[in-house]
């Protein structure tokens, strides 16, 4: 009995030592203070794709003036050195490209959103819109970016007739169906390429049902196909808000919009009166500022003006009982 004892406190005892050391293993390491993340310019861009079989490229905005701003870039900076410092042994690279210094090489590589994450493997890039933290972006390189470069998207033939009838399907034509559509996209029936094929795909897939993750969770897609599809379009502005950025301003948007900002929001405002100049409105800010224009008392003025007591009048002929009326009738 005492062996058996023994036996078991020396398990616990090894239990215990390989759990202390997992649970160091999970910890996320310190910046070790080496520079990992290139600074790509037309020198150095085609050297970086062919070193690396997975290219990581943040396209940022020149360094700012306000050091507000200026720890911001630094923070992001100390994120990407700390996830290239994790993933060193894994042949993925980073490196920052300048929307101004940079612009050629961001015109030559396809970048357009600043403030994006650009991951390049062989000719195929993806852009990253999720959370920018050490811990997403490693488990995005790791896990969704291999997934995503795969042929996720599966290719069926068929000789037989039966079954080409059966999908109303011709010689030599292809039909991508989609996820809970019933109606395939066509590509008509002609001699097709490999690039004719990828070029359809391409053009035809679409996110349907997708998790929410901490990586994905800002893509705005739809957002921003509209944008791109309006960019000439003088009469639509798209604006993103993050409310976290503005918390003084969170109670004001939802009495004025009427809406709950503990959800994600989609709005249109029809703007029919003329925008004000920059000067005009740099006028309004410092009048607010001096005090001479008062923003935080109209709205309850003009509800004092309407009804000084806020009580809401009853229609006489809603509070009427009819039951009351059979009474004086009997």
């Amino acid at each position: 009995m005492q062996q058996i004892w023994l036996s078991l406190l020396c398990g616990f005892c090894l239990c215990l030592v390989i759990f202390c050391r997992a649970e160091e293993g999970l910890e996320f390491p310190n910046f070790d203070g080496k520079d990992r993340v290139l600074d790509i310019s037309e020198r150095n861009y085609k050297k970086a794709l062919k070193r690396y079989d997975l290219l990581c490229l943040f396209y940022h905005e020149p360094l700012p003036a306000n050091k507000g701003l200026q720890k911001r870039f630094q923070m992001t900076e100390l994120v990407l050195e700390l996830t290239a410092q994790v993933l060193e042994n894994k042949d993925i690279g980073f490196g920052m490209v300048d929307c101004q210094k940079d612009a050629k090489v961001a015109k030559k590589l396809g970048l357009e959103e600043v403030g994006s994450l650009y991951v390049f493997k062989d000719d195929r890039v993806i852009e990253f819109d999720g959370e920018l933290s050490a811990d997403t972006l490693v488990e995005f390189l790791l896990d969704e970016a291999s997934e995503r470069f795969q042929p996720y998207i599966k290719f069926f033939a068929t000789f037989d007739k039966s079954v080409a009838k059966h999908l109303s399907l011709k010689m030599n034509e292809v039909n991508f169906y989609e996820p809970f559509m019933e109606e395939p996209a066509i590509l008509p029936g002609r001699p097709l390429s490999e690039m004719d094929i990828v070029e359809f795909v391409n053009q035809h897939r679409r996110a349907t049902l997708r998790k929410l993750r901490a990586e994905n969770m800002f893509e705005t897609w739809i957002l921003k196909d509209v944008a791109r599809d309006n960019t000439n379009n003088p009469e639509l502005s798209i604006v993103w808000i993050d409310p976290d950025d503005f918390p003084l301003l969170t109670t004001y948007w939802e009495k004025t919009f009427k809406l709950d900002l503990f959800r994600p929001q989609i709005g249109v405002v029809n703007v029919t009166d003329d925008l004000p100049t920059p000067e005009e409105l740099e006028d309004w800010i410092e009048d607010v500022l001096s005090g001479r224009v008062n923003t935080e008392d109209d709205d309850e003025s003009d509800g004092d003006l309407e009804d000084p007591d806020g009580y809401v009048p009853v229609d006489s002929s809603e509070s009427h009982d009819p039951d009351e009326e059979d009474d004086n009738d009997d």
